[in-house]
């Protein structure tokens, strides 16, 4: 297949028509190939959005109006649900149950709740403050949105991009990560079909290096929305700096997943495992660090690997596969120089760290991999490995439990276990974290803000609070007086009288 970019209402080629041949991480085929932007494509795409913010109609729509859009977007989404679960899968590599059973549902969930939701948002009640005037308040769209997606949610990560932006009257330009854009141009074209008008939405696929910052540093961009790694959000921030606009950051994460002595151990391991390899454990709130109290370290590790050793490998459109390859081969090569690093530092490799072998001959493979006596400065224990590495840290003490939880740069997501109510409350106060899940990991609604601390970034996916992130506040004064000369203008000139 071969796909075009959406600029301006139009599906179009690059300009110089060069490609980017996509690719299947299970079998290493090509899938397809989608036009490789570059600077001059994000500009168009750019003017596209400015001009349909400033003269189009999508601003300038009640919300009920645009609602009724995401309406029937989500109604197409669930109407061609099974084909993009299917693509989802083959390009990003993800598991058939994932994509068609959790990202996709959600995603649909998330614009039927955008929908309502941008139709209450509220700023503060109008009044007279000074008494001479009274003060309205008003919440508005902040114009052109450049949003910046990654490659291990591409569909359900652009709907939590798109669907807070463009409800509240933005006009957005879209990049997907060059690995994975397939599912995004296919969500473009749900959007068109649901009756978005030209402009508002556009998309561009290409490098980072050209179209990312390119919408990070041109003036007439007013907001930049990344999801993504923390390096790269340091670019992205630089970048912006140079016009001064906005922007909107989920990062990296090193998720603590805290087991005190009185958890329930079943459950916990059940969430570890869970939480630990979900997507692959391409996921920034994985449960990548298993704290464990020293009292039941050897009884929950030795109930984790046989969990462990029970997660089947293989073709990820298979319903049968619990973990499909990694996205690329580049990142799986970039997940087992972290073991090899690991073994170096001196950590215990108990189980996997290897790319399948016999069993898995072809593909992006790493096997589920456990480390254990891992220290908390180890670089597997700081670093985002960002694929199916777990480490077991020990603990003996509450503050030492919560120092090696708040010990990284990292402050997206967390959890507690614990059977303990006063030990709950204490850790989930105690750690720095945006996400903090007692008794689980991972769960997100629609309506549950999502965003971290620290160099995990700021701003808010999901939510009602996500709204504020795409609105600028704006002050209008009335005068009542009917006076041309105010009591207080004596203290600019002039005498009181």
């Amino acid at each position: 297949m071969t796909a075009r970019m959406l600029i301006g209402g139009e599906w179009v080629e690059a300009g110089s028509g060069a490609t980017i041949s996509v690719i299947n991480p299970f079998d290493g085929k090509p899938l397809g190939e989608v036009p490789k932007g570059d600077r001059e494509d994000a500009r168009r795409a750019i003017d596209a959005a400015r001009l349909a913010f400033d003269h189009g109609p999508w601003p300038k729509l009640p919300p009920r109006a645009r609602g009724e859009v995401y309406l029937k977007a989500a109604q197409l989404l669930q109407e061609r649900l099974g084909p993009l679960a299917e693509l989802e899968s083959r390009n990003q590599g993800k598991t058939i149950k994932q994509a068609a059973d959790a990202d996709i549902p959600f995603s649909i969930d998330n614009l039927i709740f955008y929908a309502g939701a941008g139709r209450t948002l509220e700023a503060k009640s109008p009044g007279e403050f000074t008494g001479d005037g009274t003060s309205i308040f008003r919440r508005e769209p902040v114009g052109v949105v450049a949003s910046i997606t990654p490659w291990n949610y591409p569909l359900m990560m652009a709907v939590w991009k798109l669907g807070p932006a463009l409800i509240m009257g933005n006009t957005v330009i879209l990049k997907p990560a060059s690995w994975t854009p397939l599912t995004s141009l296919e969500l473009g074209k749900v959007f068109t079909d649901a009756g978005l008008p030209k402009g508002a939405l556009n998309i561009v696929t290409g490098p980072g290096g050209e179209v990312g910052d390119e919408l990070s540093r041109n003036p007439k961009v007013d907001l930049v929305s990344l999801t993504g790694d923390t390096a790269t959000g340091r670019k992205i921030m630089e970048a912006a700096s140079h016009t001064v606009k906005r922007v909107q950051l989920e990062l990296g994460g090193k998720a603590p997943f805290i087991v005190f002595e009185d958890a329930d151990i079943a459950a916990a391991v059940e969430g570890a495992v869970v939480g630990g390899f979900v997507n692959g454990g391409q996921d920034c709130t994985a449960a990548t660090r298993l704290i464990l109290h020293s009292k039941i370290r050897p009884r929950f590790l030795k109930h984790l690997l046989e969990r462990v050793h029970t997660i089947r490998m293989g073709d990820p459109l298979s319903r049968s596969t619990d973990l499909g390859p990694l996205v690329h081969a580049t990142h799986q090569a970039h997940v087992l120089e972290f073991v090899e690093k690991g073994k170096e530092e001196g950590a215990k490799l108990v189980t996997g760290g290897t790319d399948g072998g016999k069993e898995q001959p072809k593909g992006s493979f790493v096997t589920p991999t456990v480390f254990d006596a891992v220290a908390p400065d180890m670089v597997i224990a700081q670093k985002e490995v960002f694929g199916p590495v777990l480490d077991v840290i020990e603990f003996s003490t509450f503050d030492e439990a919560i120092e090696i939880a708040n010990g990284v740069e990292y402050g997206l997501a967390g959890s507690i276990w614990t059977n303990d109510v006063r030990t709950a409350i204490k850790a989930a106060n105690a750690i720095r974290f945006g996400d903090v899940w007692v008794n689980d990991h991972l769960p997100l609604g629609s309506e549950t803000p999502h965003g971290g601390f620290k160099q995990s970034g700021f701003g808010k996916d999901l939510g009602t609070d996500s709204l504020n992130d795409f609105t600028v506040l704006k002050t209008i004064y009335i005068d009542l007086t009917g006076q041309a000369r105010k009591g207080w203008h004596y203290t600019v000139y002039g005498d009181p009288g």
